[in-house]
């Protein structure tokens, strides 16, 4: 057993962490563990895509830089930062965040592979938005060293991390968990685990309605959104939210709660057609808005 990895459950991040999945979302954890102490290896699926999560963490740090939230030099937090191929990489890690697409065979093989590898004391965590932690635990060797650690993106500037509690979770990590997300100076919201959990039920909820009411003729997604900016003071409205996400991952957690809670997270016409015309938001310069 790594002496290491035993002592997180006191609530301190590891020495060495790990990310699977060195996309947005997976390169804004590997940020977030990297400033805040920790070492980080990055695995991805081949080296292109390893080196492109190697640039995106090192053009995070030099924002954190820019903005002088870290005190290390960049040479300093680089040294500490690692990108690969090679599961093995987590070996030596007390905590790995799993940052893969949103498909649950995906999600499942994924993790199989990492737990394969990992010391028995580590543990594996999520960052799904949606997907059942309770079943992907059920996939598992050690449920009980399985959770939710669900990031918003982007990640650096999100103050929020949404902390799921699956039906096995060792109940000594919900304290633990509590003490890493505060080491990354980040705020937890502890869930049991529930079809979208709080977060993705809630924000989807609020944008079907509005994607119904474009669908409708209402008003203008523009219209829309600034209602519920300057109405109830959220930072951008459920479209321009939508845009951001991405219009799939909308479509996708949609379609998810659709088949667990009912009708009323079916997902509007709308949404499925800008999807199919590829108009996926942000990314790709268009959706709800133009980017």
């Amino acid at each position: 057993m790594n002496a290491e990895n035993s002592m997180i459950l006191t609530g301190d991040l590891p020495q060495r962490s790990g990310v699977l999945g060195g996309g947005r979302m997976g390169a804004g954890i590997a940020h977030a563990l990297l400033i805040s102490g920790s070492s980080v290896v990055v695995v991805e699926r081949d080296e292109a895509s390893a080196q492109a999560a190697f640039e995106r963490v090192s053009q995070s740090v030099d924002k954190s830089i820019e903005r002088a939230v870290v005190s290390e030099s960049k040479n300093e937090l680089m040294q500490r930062f690692s990108v690969s191929t090679d599961y093995e990489q987590f070996s030596e890690t007390g905590l790995v965040i799993e940052a893969v697409p949103e498909i649950w065979e995906l999600k499942v093989a994924s993790l199989q592979a990492v737990e394969r590898v990992l010391d028995t004391q580590a543990v594996l965590a999520s960052n799904t938005s949606s997907l059942s932690v309770s079943g992907l635990a059920k996939e598992l060797s050690r449920p009980e060293k399985f959770l939710g650690l669900h990031f918003f993106n982007p990640v650096p500037a999100s103050t929020l991390i949404e902390v799921v509690i699956g039906e096995q979770t060792d109940k000594a990590l919900i304290e633990a968990s509590r003490g890493w997300v505060q080491a990354l100076s980040k705020t937890a919201v502890v869930v049991n685990d529930a079809p979208g959990f709080a977060s993705s039920r809630l924000g989807v909820a609020i944008a079907l309605e509005a994607m119904r009411m474009v669908e409708e003729g209402v008003a203008s997604a523009e219209d829309i959104d600034n209602a519920m900016v300057l109405g109830y003071k959220h930072p951008t409205g459920p479209l321009k939210t939508t845009d951001i996400v991405g219009l799939d991952v909308r479509l996708g957690i949609a379609q998810y709660l659709h088949e667990t809670l009912g009708e009323r997270f079916a997902p509007p016409q709308i949404l499925k057609d800008l999807v199919a015309e590829g108009k996926l938001g942000r990314k790709s310069g268009q959706g709800f808005y133009s980017w």
